[in-house]
């Protein structure tokens, strides 16, 4: 799918004097419609609409999933709850590992 900055570009008479060929293009993602020499529209099959927003949602999701982990992150470290060495992250591992409360208690 095309991003909208590198679109394809037809005049507004293109719609009623070459339709298939902007219907065509509006299949593979979206077309942007000039009218006197000005971006006025955005046309684009159902389909590409509908993956667009899917994938907007999804980042939109990750984003989210991002900055709630960076949050904890920098929870942790306020608290104190952070390892300093490969021995330390070992041997916070191996209490866990037996069950014993680790640094998140």
């Amino acid at each position: 799918m095309t991003e909208l900055s590198m679109a394809p570009i037809y005049p507004i008479t293109s719609l009623a004097k070459d339709v298939k060929t902007v219907k065509a293009e509006a299949e593979k993602g979206p077309v942007r419609i000039t009218e006197n020499g000005r971006g006025a529209f955005v046309f684009m099959s159902e389909e590409v609409l509908s993956m667009i927003v899917d994938r907007e949602r999804q980042d939109a999701a990750y984003e989210a999933y991002l900055a709630e982990s960076i949050a904890r992150g920098v929870a942790d470290v306020e608290a104190g709850r952070v390892l300093t060495s490969r021995e330390a992250m070992f041997a916070e591992a191996e209490r866990l590992r037996r069950g014993e409360e680790g640094l998140r208690a």
